[in-house]
């Protein structure tokens, strides 16, 4: 494919808006920037990506982004190595096994997978979360192998359409793992962040990344996301949720509407 200027910003500003989305309310940028990437493009009539490609470019985009998160909590101590580690390990093993048998799936199944996670996400950012204190956690008081199970269950689920399943990991972090807050949201990231690994390694070695547009991808995300947050800070978060929400859910039927009328 050749890049023009006109699909060159196009893909940049897919890469901004999205990031600068899931900046202001804290979700990973590819539950937005998938549609986004799969629907724009060929509606404006600069470029035609196929589910494989835009989960291949949103799995590279996402690896990038997390690296700025876990670089910041790095010092604040919030970083549970037991947390990540029985989390990690198993978020890696399944976005790997997503990545890689997304390429033996129809288009149509990627897409069905992203309308699962869509609906999910809707759901999950309006479940109420508890404030945990940063100090209840024993390392001893989660289940291990419950929190190791869902998170193969998350990664196979994010790595087939290339996302890091932040949205997912939060509320079962919090809800059925009883993370203390703080630590959640750091460790959440640093999981993202391997998630990321395993996806990208899978869509790479399938040959399902295209380079220019997830470098394009990346760089638009580094620059929106940060911008986001910090706009997201001075905006009421109900708001942004329920902006966020409607988009989601808009794009999910389109997924789903598409899936049954093909």
């Amino acid at each position: 494919m050749e890049y023009s200027i006109i699909v060159i910003l196009t893909i940049f500003l897919i890469g901004f808006i999205g990031s600068f989305i899931s900046g202001m309310v804290g979700i990973g940028g590819a539950i937005v920037n998938f549609p986004m990437l799969l629907y724009l493009p060929a509606a404006l009539g600069v470029a035609d990506f196929s589910s494989y490609e835009v989960s291949g470019i949103t799995a590279v985009q996402v690896l990038f982004a997390t690296i700025g998160g876990v670089w910041v909590y790095r010092k604040g101590g919030y970083l549970n190595k037991i947390v990540i580690g029985y989390m990690g390990i198993s978020i890696l093993i399944g976005s790997f096994a997503g990545g890689f048998i997304s390429s033996y799936m129809t288009e149509a199944g990627v897409n069905l997978v992203y309308g699962v996670l869509a609906l999910l996400a809707a759901i999950m950012m309006f479940v109420p979360k508890k404030e945990l204190d940063d100090t209840a956690l024993n390392t001893n008081d989660f289940n291990r192998w419950l929190a190791a199970s869902l998170a193969l269950v998350v990664g196979i689920g994010s790595g087939i359409v290339g996302a890091g399943g932040a949205f997912i990991l939060m509320p079962i972090m919090l809800l059925v793992l009883k993370v203390p807050t703080r630590i959640a949201i750091a460790s959440s990231l640093a999981i993202t962040f391997i998630s990321s690994i395993g996806s990208t390694t899978g869509k790479v070695l399938t040959d399902q990344v295209l380079l220019v547009p997830a470098v394009i991808m990346v760089v638009a995300s580094l620059i929106a996301s940060p911008l986001g947050a910090k706009f997201g800070k001075n905006v009421n978060t109900t708001i942004l949720q329920s902006i966020l929400v409607i988009l989601i859910v808009a794009t999910g039927v389109k997924v789903w509407v598409d899936i049954f009328s093909g």
